[in-house]
């Protein structure tokens, strides 16, 4: 009997002590996934990327189910870098920036673009100094002045403005066309120093430049724009090709529909789009031919 007893009180014994352990392990709460990690290029003044990007951040962070964070970079190449080496996931680049990150990052797609960066362009402004006027056809009368780029790596302050002066300018580079050539780092900054005299001629990203004229930056009497660059792809949102797995199959997409389904004009107003549309790799192929042709990407 005694037996007996033992044989069925043992497994009864080993269920009594194996339940509270396995109710207190269905009370544990899911381990915590990471922060998505994010950056953008600074492409204008600090305090409009804060505003900008923070309540992308938060918006992000409702829709995903993940903390999100937002970290600045001092500079473009600094964007690409922190990408390259995993300290952010995601990024919002310039178009070529979004090359180069995509290149040393095998796999990363761009997922969205805004709806103007389907079409950029690039202003050529002037000093009115320089009595240059607007006109549809590249102003040749730039030659000979002073002229600033904004950051090396921007595609619109940098990149698209030296193909187009090349293309105007056959043979020549920007050095030998210009007296002086500068870098100003970002597109607010170019529309200053042109304003001030500091540079006589400048490119800079339209959208850039609305946005500080609407915010009373820009003193029409001093700086003016000279010329509109043909269209060109740009801006875009670049993901890296193992964000699925630290997040989840799926994620990727994910993150698109989120991006994608930004309304909020808040949000939207300081990046000067009115919407985020879907975009692939594919679409950015012009300015990887525009890079080589220029000897700005191997």
């Amino acid at each position: 009997m005694l037996r007996r007893f033992f044989t069925f009180a043992l497994p009864l014994a080993a269920l009594s002590a194996a339940a509270p352990a396995a109710s207190q392990d269905s009370a544990r709460p899911p381990l915590a996934r990471p922060p998505l990690v994010f950056t953008g290029i600074p492409d204008q003044d600090e305090s409009r990327l804060v505003e900008r990007f923070g309540k992308v951040a938060t918006y992000l962070e409702a829709r995903l189910g993940v903390p999100v964070r937002y970290i600045p970079v001092k500079n473009y190449p600094a964007a690409v870098t922190a990408f390259t080496n995993g300290q952010v996931q995601l990024a919002w680049f310039g178009g070529f920036t979004g090359v180069q990150a995509r290149k040393a990052v095998p796999g990363s797609q761009a997922i969205a673009q805004g709806a103007e960066d389907a079409a950029f362009k690039t202003y050529l402004i002037a000093n009115a100094r320089t009595g240059l006027a607007k006109a549809p056809e590249f102003p040749l009368g730039v030659a000979g002045k002073t002229f600033t780029f904004g950051s090396r790596a921007s595609t619109s302050g940098r990149l698209m403005p030296e193909y187009f002066i090349r293309q105007a300018f056959p043979g020549k580079t920007p050095e030998t066309v210009f007296s002086r050539v500068g870098f100003s780092g970002d597109h607010s900054r170019t529309i200053q120093v042109v304003q001030s005299g500091a540079f006589e001629v400048g490119a800079v990203d339209y959208s850039v430049w609305d946005l500080d004229t609407k915010a009373g930056k820009v003193d029409a009497g001093a700086v003016s724009v000279i010329w509109e660059s043909p269209a060109f792809p740009d801006y875009q949102w670049t993901v890296r090709s193992d964000v699925e797995k630290a997040y989840g199959a799926g994620f990727t997409e994910k993150l698109r529909q989120a991006l994608v389904g930004i309304a909020d004009p808040a949000i939207l107003e300081p990046f000067g789009r009115t919407k985020f549309i879907a975009v692939d790799n594919a679409a950015y192929d012009p300015l990887i031919a525009v890079g080589q042709s220029t000897g700005l990407l191997d």
